[in-house]
């Protein structure tokens, strides 16, 4: 990285950074204004109040069940996503290439959905129970509460420390495990000393996305009925308790703030590496059967259980039910047109942010880059809050419309779309639009006909993961779509409130098709290596 940020200030092909300063300076301002209302709404509480509040046995519970989840869930995908990276890269793995994408695949999966699935399998009466009932076995440990949180979110976020983990061991140096063993050190001795310290940064951003994602998931403890803060804050919310609900949500911020922090330290002295000689797969011998079914337990129970679960309720057929609860096509047309809408939006304002911080690096270009991932580290729920006090306060043309609805997933998910347009900024080298340049090009038509075509792949790969990440979102869906807008996720998540689960089968296999495609582009158009 080091290398490629000295190779983007080597020079400019802009010049007018004012214009850029100015554009992603309303860029930040835009992301963060709305998020300033959770604040002055807290201020208006009263000292003495928002002490009791945040004080009061309920608050502390809740604070300490969501440090309990994100600690255990984050601790169990490095436990998964750790060894199959490995196994999948350093190892002669049977069939590697399959499981790599096998047990990367829970990501496509919604964890709301995974929940659905495991509830409905080993909860009370489930179909697993039931499969069970004519062996004698009455009744299954209890999958609600903490348990089924932690196994639902784990199966579905360990992806995260899975594949970053994955790209690390693919360009680290091998020979450097070589001369470790040249010095009689044991395999186990040479991991410990030569590859832990080289994958720590990769494992510490994946085990960042993880529990970024546990700490702002709505769905997973909802339905496990687990009060963690988004459960509780939605609920507050809900019913009318605005006070509680935007000093939790204060909380919230403050615990993502001090997980960004930690992350922070323990990736420490990041080792840049651009890439090495790769030695032989080291041979498994008696342990390859043991490895195949470890890669072979988690790919089955993450995907198998909510597939199967869902072929089950499509087999037995939709039952008849209200006229409301009836799917209609509008539902994932109303999805797609929302995602699409904010993948465009969200590359168009991340262009200016992403090509000011790779052009013209400084402190004020980092500060508006760093701002804007303010809104992916705030929860939906919290967004979704921040946005209705904002949009019934101060923007009430848009309050309840989609304009609204697409604002919050643009500043939900503009990081995923700046981070691959600034990845892919600094692989141009500055030395070619400079050429256009001096051939009679303006500074824009340089722009437009050099930089934007090298840059494209990026500019489509960002796309495509910000319309997979809006397709999915649910908590500020709920709080911000307009009254009779209905989306896949919203009739998945009414099916679910009002029991009728197998009215969630259509919607949920379209989801899950859709998210499949988006896959497939990012993978295609990243370049994602599964050798």
């Amino acid at each position: 990285m080091a290398t490629e940020q000295q190779t983007g200030t080597g020079g400019g092909d802009d010049e007018q950074p004012l214009g850029l300063t100015v554009a992603s300076g309303a860029v930040a301002a835009a992301v963060v204004v709305p998020l300033l209302w959770l604040a002055k709404t807290a201020l208006e509480v009263g000292f003495a109040e928002a002490l009791a509040l945040v004080t009061r046995p309920t608050t502390v519970e809740v604070f300490l069940n969501s440090a309990v989840l994100v600690t255990l869930v984050t601790a169990a995908c490095i436990g998964l996503g750790v060894p199959l990276a490995y196994l999948t890269v350093r190892t002669d793995l049977p069939f590697r290439r399959f499981w790599t994408v096998v047990v990367s695949l829970p990501l496509v999966i919604p964890s709301y959905i995974g929940a659905f699935a495991f509830v409905s399998a080993f909860g009370p009466r489930g179909a697993f129970q039931r499969l069970l009932a004519p062996l004698g076995v009455e009744s299954l440990p209890e999958i609600y509460g903490l348990p089924g949180a932690v196994l639902v979110l784990t199966l579905y976020t360990y992806p995260y420390v899975f594949i970053t983990t994955r790209a690390a061991l693919k360009s680290m140096d091998t020979t450097l495990i070589d001369a470790a063993r040249t010095l009689n050190h044991t395999r186990w001795e040479s991991f410990k000393r030569v590859t832990v310290p080289q994958i720590r940064p990769a494992v510490a951003a994946g085990s960042l996305l993880t529990a970024l994602y546990v700490l702002s998931d709505f769905g997973t403890p909802a339905i496990m009925k687990f009060d963690a803060f988004t459960r509780v804050i939605y609920v507050e919310f809900g019913t009318f308790g605005r006070d509680t609900a935007t000093l939790l949500s204060l909380q919230l911020i403050a615990v993502t703030l001090l997980i960004l922090t930690l992350e922070s330290k323990i990736r420490g002295d990041e080792r840049t590496t651009t890439g090495g000689r790769s030695g032989s797969p080291m041979p498994l011998g008696k342990w390859k059967y043991p490895a195949l079914g470890f890669a072979a337990l988690v790919a089955t129970v993450a995907l198998l259980v909510p597939l199967g679960i869902l072929f089950t309720w499509l087999a037995q057929g939709v039952a008849a039910t209200s006229q409301s609860l009836a799917f209609q096509p509008e539902y994932a047309l109303n999805s797609v047109l929302v995602a699409a809408a904010t993948a465009g939006a969200a590359t168009l304002a991340g262009l200016p942010v992403a090509y000011l911080a790779a052009r013209h690096p400084s402190r004020l270009s980092s500060v508006f880059e760093r701002a804007t991932y303010v809104g992916y580290a705030v929860p939906g729920v919290v967004l979704g809050l921040a946005l209705v006090y904002f949009g019934s306060s101060y923007a009430t043309p848009i309050y309840q419309t989609l304009y609204l609805l697409v604002f919050a997933y643009i500043i939900r998910f503009l990081p995923q779309a700046i981070g691959s347009l600034r990845a892919s900024f600094l692989r141009v080298d500055p030395a070619l639009p400079e050429a256009a340049r001096t051939l009679g090009e303006t500074p824009s038509g340089a722009f437009r006909h050099v930089t934007l075509p090298l840059v494209a792949p990026g500019l489509f790969g960002g796309a495509a993961l910000v319309f997979l990440t809006t397709m999915k979102e649910l908590p500020a869906t709920l709080l911000l779509r307009p009254s009779g807008f209905s989306t896949l996720v919203t009739h998945i998540w009414t099916a679910y409130e009002q029991g009728y689960f197998g009215q969630a089968v259509v919607p949920a296999f379209i989801l899950l098709f859709v998210s499949g495609l988006s896959m497939l582009v990012i993978i295609t158009q990243e370049g994602y290596d599964v050798k």
